[in-house]
């Protein structure tokens, strides 16, 4: 099953939406997430994600992103493949998040 990508402007309408169930899955270094990162975001780095599986829920909707969306699309992929059907790819990851939406946002 291909991996399902939303842009940032599509996933802040979802967030926007009267209960809304989906959570942000950042999955960069932690340098990067602590350089910048979204509200209420999970943090999971990519190479951490195998061993810390288990702090996810199989049923929750997960959007994976990453600095431009190429990690958090594998990511996505792995959780689809391990049982996640909600996992989705942040489409641009938080780079476009930034450009689209915020543009005040630290960029590196």
């Amino acid at each position: 099953m291909p991996v399902r990508s939303l842009t940032p402007r599509e996933v802040m309408e979802l967030q926007s939406k009267p209960g809304a169930a989906l959570k942000l899955l950042d999955v960069r270094e932690l340098w990067e997430y602590e350089r910048v990162h979204l509200p209420d975001c999970l943090h999971i780095p990519m190479d951490e994600l195998h061993a810390r599986l288990t702090e996810l829920d199989p049923q929750q909707t997960y959007v994976v992103l990453c600095h431009h969306g190429n990690r958090s699309r594998q990511v996505a992929a792995f959780l689809q493949a391990r049982g996640f059907s909600q996992a989705i790819n942040l489409a641009g990851g938080i780079e476009a998040w930034a450009t689209d939406l915020a543009p005040q946002m630290p960029r590196y």
